[in-house]
């Protein structure tokens, strides 16, 4: 009789915290930035090729951007920079071939090429970034994909991150004494 109660027990227990887990899921994307094109001057000279891409995209705190390029740097700007295509106050910097800027807060970000002439030239891009609790008219981040695949064209690589918070905690810890 004992031995029924604890595996009844220990079920409810297991039921209750992947039940729990599954409401403290947080996913991120990875998104590469202009796809299989990368960070380059855009084909044609298309001045819109980034913000398209960045359109069909929706942005969230967590999320990070992947930028693939060359001979050429990312640099994050202010839109008085971003307007002029100045580079001279960058508030971020990278020239290291593939660049990854986490989206760390809520907000609007302009990004350039640090390389000359490349940015008059479309080589740059806004971002908006929403918190994942923001409404948006933006469509709803692509299904998960496999890391090693490319992404869709819809954009990123899907993460998913477990928080737990105390109670979750004190069930694992709970669980796994019963099982022992």
């Amino acid at each position: 009789m004992a031995s029924h109660f604890n595996t009844s027990l220990k079920l409810l227990l297991v039921i209750f915290f992947t039940s729990s887990l599954h409401h403290h899921l947080v996913k991120s994307f990875e998104f590469e930035v202009g796809e299989r094109v990368g960070w380059v001057i855009p084909p044609s000279n298309n001045t819109t090729f980034y913000n398209t891409w960045a359109s069909k995209n929706r942005f969230e705190v967590g999320d990070t951007l992947n930028f693939k390029y060359k001979k050429d740097s990312v640099m994050a700007v202010s839109e008085i920079d971003y307007r002029r295509c100045v580079s001279t106050h960058p508030t971020f910097y990278s020239n290291n071939r593939d660049t990854d800027f986490p989206l760390k807060h809520p907000g609007t970000f302009y990004f350039i090429s640090g390389a000359a002439g490349h940015c008059e030239k479309g080589q740059r891009m806004i971002i908006k970034v929403l918190n994942r609790s923001q409404p948006s008219d933006s469509p709803p981040p692509p299904p998960s994909h496999n890391s090693t695949l490319p992404p869709s064209s819809a954009g990123g690589v899907s993460t998913g991150v477990a928080v737990l918070g105390p109670l979750q905690m004190l069930v694992v810890l709970c669980v796994g004494s019963l099982m022992f």
